[in-house]
């Protein structure tokens, strides 16, 4: 297992309730979709460890990034925790997106705070010469981030559930804009829109990445497990922490 007390060289709020962290993590082996479990303070106030996925790594100079929201109060104590302090982290844990046979152009669909592991994928999926094109799907301006980000990496659709900015309604709205032109798909976000988008993507192969509770992290406890589609599937169920959080579009029952 892989323990780690990383310094942080960068913690600050990018919109309402979301936050930057950077770590100096030197010398690890990161995939797109895989998180990380951080340890929260010394005592026994918050005895489960964090996941939060993993938005970006520079293997040249060691640096780890992650986009989290304030969803609590371990998520807030985290985000007081101030540049040159150490923190430790168990990882980088989980399967992530699969790289091999990468489709000629790929839909990168995000929603919320789902949106981050999708960053260093398409950032892959670009140095592989796939076309990268992308839907972010936040409730309001305020909440948006990373769209420069995405808008480097290529086409970049913005939708707010209230129209504040970009276009109004929800990712899989926007969906058909993009089908036609598009031979694979990536999605990271809330369940129900998990289940819209596997709807709405038709026949095309995709990936999507959970977000579930966890509690240890690394298969133990069985707090994330989730059934499968398949009823002749011997095992019946999976573990979002170890057998992913990705998973092949139609493997869970979302």
């Amino acid at each position: 297992m892989n323990i780690h007390s990383s310094k942080i060289l960068q913690n600050q709020p990018i919109a309402k309730d979301t936050y930057k962290l950077v770590l100096l993590a030197p010398n690890l082996e990161v995939n797109p979709g895989q998180f990380i479990h951080i340890k929260i303070g010394k005592g026994t106030q918050f005895p489960l460890r964090r996941p939060l996925s993993i938005a970006d790594y520079v293997p040249f100079s060691g640096e780890l990034t992650i986009l989290y929201k304030i969803v609590g109060e371990g998520t807030k104590e985290i985000s007081s925790l101030e540049e040159g302090v150490h923190i430790e982290f168990l990882g980088p844990l989980g399967n992530g997106y699969l790289l091999q046979d990468v489709p000629e152009s790929a839909l990168l669909i995000g929603g919320g705070i789902g949106i981050p592991p999708l960053y260093l994928l398409g950032k892959k999926l670009r140095e592989m010469g796939t076309q990268v094109k992308s839907i972010l799907g936040f409730q309001t301006e305020a909440g948006a981030f990373y769209l420069r980000e995405f808008q480097e990496l290529g086409e970049t659709i913005v939708v707010t559930n209230d129209g504040s900015l970009g276009e109004k309604g929800r990712v899989t709205d926007y969906v058909e804009h993009f089908l036609p032109t598009i031979h694979g798909f990536y999605s990271c976000g809330p369940t129900p829109m998990l289940q819209a988008v596997t709807q709405s993507m038709g026949n095309v192969p995709g990936y999507i990445s959970v977000e579930e509770r966890m509690g240890c992290g690394i298969g133990a406890c069985f707090a994330c497990v989730c059934k499968v589609t398949d009823d002749k599937d011997k095992k019946g169920y999976r573990k979002i922490c170890v057998d992913g959080p990705v998973f092949e579009k139609g493997v869970l029952q979302l």
